[in-house]
């Protein structure tokens, strides 16, 4: 079974997003990263992101608000940052707390900033079809593997395990554009092991650790590990049980490794599309 790293895939983003700020004259454009709180999720995906910014020549600073932070107070914050002319992309660390309207928020953030795809003019341009719009960082990265590694879309058999607006639902409409035939399952699916099974590309985003073993892949099929997880012995894992596929998939993601690595790389490439830099 091939691995498909995603160091790989990250490092050819990096080429395309330093060839395009070498044509472009003055400052890169900056990425303003909102975190509320100190979750270790969210510390740890801010470090990660501003060092793939910093790798890629782009800028990055981070805006940090108290966990208990009014609702009245961060929408002011958050309103100074979103209107700076100096900031050309916002990534908002998700979930915010509860005491904060995150509908509101989404829909304060402007569109043309919003680099995750969470304000609803851009959930509406990727369900269109319309590639203009801001697609979710790990939707995408999806399709960017499956492209950097040469594997056809058109014509393909998808199925994706999980229906969430961060992967599943937005990563169904852009496997369609890609014109592939996409099946979306859940938890509550039945016969998901069947569904599965029939699956030439199957992506696995359910949020549930190991839940997918050989049983569920195919013979010859690529699998895509979008989860991450910590098992009971508190060591990092997917949604699929790397070992038992290995003879069973013809291509893998690894986890850590694979999908999370080309997120922030995509995140890049989305900031210099916000900035006009790229297509």
């Amino acid at each position: 079974m091939e691995i498909l790293k995603g160091a790989d895939v990250s490092a050819k983003i990096k080429s395309q997003v330093r060839e395009a700020l070498a044509g472009c004259p003055g400052q890169p454009p900056k990425l303003a990263i909102v975190r509320v709180g100190e979750k270790p999720d969210d510390l740890s995906y801010e470090r990660n992101a501003r060092k793939k910014m910093e790798a890629f020549g782009l800028r990055a600073q981070s805006y940090a608000y108290p966990a208990d932070i009014s609702d009245c107070d961060f929408k002011e914050a958050f309103r100074t940052v979103n209107e700076d002319p100096d900031v050309a992309g916002i990534l908002l660390l998700l979930p915010l707390p509860k005491q904060i309207s995150q509908a509101d928020i989404a829909q304060m953030i402007d569109p043309a900033k919003d680099l995750d795809g969470i304000s609803p003019v851009n959930m509406a341009k990727v369900f269109a079809g319309d590639a203009a719009g801001f697609a979710p960082c790990t939707a995408e990265a999806v399709v960017e593997i499956l492209k950097a590694n040469g594997i056809p879309i058109t014509g393909k058999r998808v199925t994706i395990v999980g229906r969430s607006l961060v992967v599943g639902k937005p990563l169904a409409m852009l496997m369609l554009r890609e014109n592939a035939t996409v099946t979306v399952c859940h938890t509550k699916t039945a016969d998901l092991k069947g569904a599965c099974r029939g699956a030439e590309i199957l992506v696995a985003a359910a949020g549930r650790a190991r839940m997918l073993d050989g049983g569920y892949v195919g013979d010859g099929a690529v699998v895509i590990d979008v989860g991450i997880n910590a098992d009971a012995d508190g060591k990092l894992c997917g949604d699929v049980d790397f070992e038992s596929i290995c003879g069973k998939a013809a291509m893998a993601t690894p986890v850590p490794g694979g999908v999370g690595a080309v997120t922030t790389a995509v995140l890049a490439k989305h900031l210099m599309r916000a900035a006009g830099m790229m297509r």
